[in-house]
């Protein structure tokens, strides 16, 4: 069934004490609560959800609230339902009339309301952080119009990809898919996997490489041994033979992947996991998904705004994505941008649009001092999506799938704006303070 909704009908707890008379309405979390389309929310979310049917789902500003705090504070699923037990402005902020002793959700209910959502929806998140900070003067419509995109990767929750793990993880869901669906192996090859892995890690750590690759032949051949003992015994039975397909097509592939081949598998619970380089000089190589950004190329007063976010699986070219990135937007702040600024990797975007300017970096002959202005504050991109990752959840993506690579990367954005618009809150409350306290400088405050 759709969410269900609080009864404002329903009478007041005569013996607990309201937060609306205990909690500083002029929280930046309660200011920002009271700006949101609670309701526009709720008629889009719920619409996922069927009419008349089974238990009433846990109300959306609930849900929609934990992930904005989750991804505002940068905490997991767990930390961030442990803290709002404690925290009442938490509580508050995910519209409860009460202060609760205990979440009315557990931790899965969170990853259960993601599978619901896709990008589409989470877009109108986005777009309703950017309303929010319209109405508030945090940035104007102008400055929408004249955006810097960039790519960046963002990894995913894996270890690294060395050849002994990847073979130890084929041998260990090999064994454990073998007793789900009653196999019996002639032999696991755990234990003997196990310590020629350890082994393997020691001698490549210690520069012995040739011993070091004995024991990933050995690791192979007892992995192609497990492959050909399961196939066997699951030749006369389809039924057996569909459940184990998947796993036996990843072991297939992680037994004859080679350095230097293409199309490999970097970990076997995430196939969609790429190899991109970026030509960093720290990580030579990332494993996750390419994802794009665009955000606004001036400093607006309350910050520099994401005004779109998307994941690329594929690893494309850059100046294949500019469209793509351009339209989505468009999409979000109903305003389609004039100027773009990109860096080298978008040359030969092929984007000609009419009243829209494509400005690359480091590009000679451009005369205008307000373009050449602009266009070196295309490298403030940057910042933003260092903060993405250091205060966010772009570092090291745990949700499941592609899709899971799509939805954090939203939210990633999501909070990031949540995260400005709660400075900027803050700091018009102490701009007002420092209006009525001290009014003989009123002339010397503006806004930053």
């Amino acid at each position: 069934m759709r969410p269900r909704k609080p009864d404002p009908t329903l009478q007041t707890d005569m013996f607990r004490e309201s937060p609306a008379a205990i909690l500083d309405r002029r929280h930046e979390l309660l200011q920002l609560a009271d700006r949101i389309d609670w309701d526009r929310l709720d008629a889009l979310y719920g619409a996922t959800f069927v009419e008349h049917v089974g238990r009433p789902g846990l109300p959306t500003r609930l849900m929609v609230g934990l992930h904005l705090i989750k991804h505002i504070k940068g905490l997991s699923d767990e930390a961030v339902c442990a803290a709002w037990v404690e925290n009442p402005y938490y509580q508050a902020f995910c519209g409860e009339t009460h202060f609760q002793h205990k979440l009315p959700a557990d931790r899965s209910s969170m990853t259960n309301w993601r599978k619901r959502m896709d990008g589409d929806k989470l877009e109108a998140l986005l777009a309703e952080t950017i309303s929010i900070a319209m109405a508030s003067g945090a940035v104007s419509e102008r400055q929408l119009e004249r955006v810097t995109v960039d790519t960046t990767v963002q990894t995913k929750a894996v270890a690294h990809p060395t050849d002994s793990h990847l073979m130890l993880r084929a041998i260990e869901w090999l064994n454990r898919a073998a007793g789900t669906h009653g196999v019996r192996l002639r032999q696991s090859y755990l234990r003997v996997a196990r310590r020629a892995r350890t082994e393997a890690a020691r001698l490549m750590h210690g520069r012995g490489h040739k011993q070091a690759r004995a024991h990933l032949r050995f690791m192979r051949t007892r992995l192609g041994r497990l492959i050909r003992d399961i196939e066997r015994k699951t030749a006369g039975d389809p039924v057996r033979l569909k459940a184990l397909a998947s796993v036996l097509e990843r072991a297939r592939t992680i037994h004859g992947q080679h350095p230097g081949d293409t199309g490999k598998l970097y970990a076997f619970h995430a196939p969609e996991v790429e190899c991109i380089g970026k030509g960093k000089a720290r990580t030579r190589y990332e494993f996750g998904v390419k994802a794009s950004f665009a955000t606004t190329n001036e400093r607006c007063k309350g910050g520099q705004f994401v005004l779109g976010a998307m994941s690329l699986p594929g690893n494309p070219y850059d100046g294949h994505t500019l469209a793509t990135q351009l339209d989505q937007v468009a999409r979000i702040t109903a305003s389609k941008p004039t100027r773009a600024y990109v860096d080298r990797g978008y040359r030969g975007h092929g984007v000609d649009r009419q009243g829209l300017q494509v400005h690359v970096s480091h590009t000679r002959g451009i005369t205008s001092p307000t373009i050449k202005r602009e266009l070196r504050r295309r490298n403030a991109i940057e910042p933003v999506i260092g903060h993405m990752k250091q205060d966010g959840h772009l570092e090291r993506n745990a949700l499941k799938g592609a899709g899971g690579d799509a939805i954090n990367v939203l939210l990633c954005a999501i909070g990031h704006n949540f995260r400005l618009l709660l400075a900027w809150f803050k700091q018009l409350l102490l701009l007002i303070l420092a209006a009525i306290l001290f009014p003989q400088s009123q002339a010397h405050i503006r806004l930053t």
